[in-house]
């Protein structure tokens, strides 16, 4: 499988970006669910109150509709996160809206949080054989009246097959979506959520997504929040709205969230600056432009202690996991240390970084 996805992985890429990646979600319906071999001990992580094989997840936007989260962890994901999924079906935002910058190994989406709805996702959810961690990314229809009540929803839809939530307040291309990461409305937001999360049968790990586009107060308020609330855990970053001064593409005016390589510095710093205001109350998930062993370890010593990567699969295709994987074995092997040693090493230096 793995084999067949690296040769079809340029041929995708004659297509628009939108229609490769449903074609991607069609093929890999099409296969078997196949099942990866173990892997190496040294890259087991427990956090939330789960037991992870190893520390690289697929994050939230590759698998919308909870269609093909069996597939990629056989791909040999250590984790996969559906999403983002909404109450009532929504088509999102009008095409075009998923756009390559190649020049920048990067991609412009404003997707509009387009999905199936709760119902089809949790009839898919609920069918597969429950094998490997699968975190269900929630928001909130575009035009809810009670945008708070929509994520409540969510986890009470999806308690029995989560293995955890990540409340999505950050996407940038729904109107007024990033305004619950104000303080009074995210501490209301994650108070209601937080007691439909505890009303459940299972009790699910509550994880926070925030973007990068934050100024010191803001994460500080954020953070403040977080810890106020006793939430399990914080995925730093979404994409950025920003549009660093390097990229050559011509598609780099196109409206949306910017991901990929370019994100990579601005998300790693925020989150190192995440790290250091947490002060180890619960764990974090890095994410934005992790392409390689090197952005992986990156992420883990500004302070993460899994991360996910989505966009780097565009261009390198999804054999990119086992590469990363051995990669950290390599490095394990030669520095004879744990991975968990090496989380927030270098967190101080990489939050004063320009």
């Amino acid at each position: 499988m793995m084999d067949a996805f690296g040769v079809a992985t340029p041929l995708l890429r004659l297509l628009d970006a939108e229609t490769a990646h449903r074609a991607s979600i069609a093929a890999l319906k099409l296969l078997p669910a196949g099942a990866p071999g173990p892997d190496d001990a040294r890259l087991a992580v427990s956090a939330f109150g789960l037991d992870f094989p190893n520390p690289i997840g697929l994050a939230a936007g590759f698998d919308k509709n909870a269609e093909v989260a069996d597939a990629m962890l056989g791909f040999g994901f250590g984790f996969v996160e559906v999403g983002t999924l909404t109450p009532r079906a929504q088509p999102g935002n009008a095409r075009p809206r998923a756009f390559r910058l190649v020049e920048d190994s990067a991609v412009i989406n404003r997707y509009g949080f387009n999905n199936v709805g709760h119902a089809s996702a949790l009839a898919r959810l609920s069918q597969r054989a429950r094998r490997g961690v699968v975190g269900v990314n929630i928001g909130a229809n575009k035009d809810a009246a009670d945008r708070v009540a929509d994520y409540v929803a969510g986890v009470r839809a999806f308690a029995e097959v989560a293995s955890y939530f990540t409340i999505n307040v950050s996407s940038p291309n729904t109107p007024g979506l990033r305004d619950l990461q104000e303080p009074d409305a995210l501490s209301d937001l994650l108070a209601r959520v937080i007691d439909a999360r505890d009303a459940a049968r299972i009790r699910r790990p509550l994880l926070l997504k925030i973007a990068p586009d934050l100024t010191l107060d803001q994460l500080d308020d954020i953070v403040r929040v977080a810890r106020d609330r006793r939430i399990d855990g914080m995925i730093v970053s979404n994409t950025t709205i920003s549009r660093p001064a390097t990229l050559r593409s011509p598609l780099a005016r196109e409206s949306g969230g910017l991901s990929g390589a370019p994100l990579f510095d601005l998300s790693t710093r925020v989150l190192a600056q995440t790290y250091l205001r947490v002060e180890g109350q619960f764990p974090l998930i890095g994410v934005g432009g992790v392409d390689g062993v090197e952005a992986a370890l990156a992420k883990i010593e500004a302070g993460a202690t899994l991360t996910q990567l989505y966009s780097a699969m565009v261009y390198a295709g999804p054999g990119l996991v086992t590469r990363i994987k051995r990669g950290l074995i390599d490095v394990l092997a030669r520095d004879k240390e744990a991975l968990s040693a090496r989380i927030g090493r270098r967190a101080t230096a990489l939050s004063e970084a320009d």
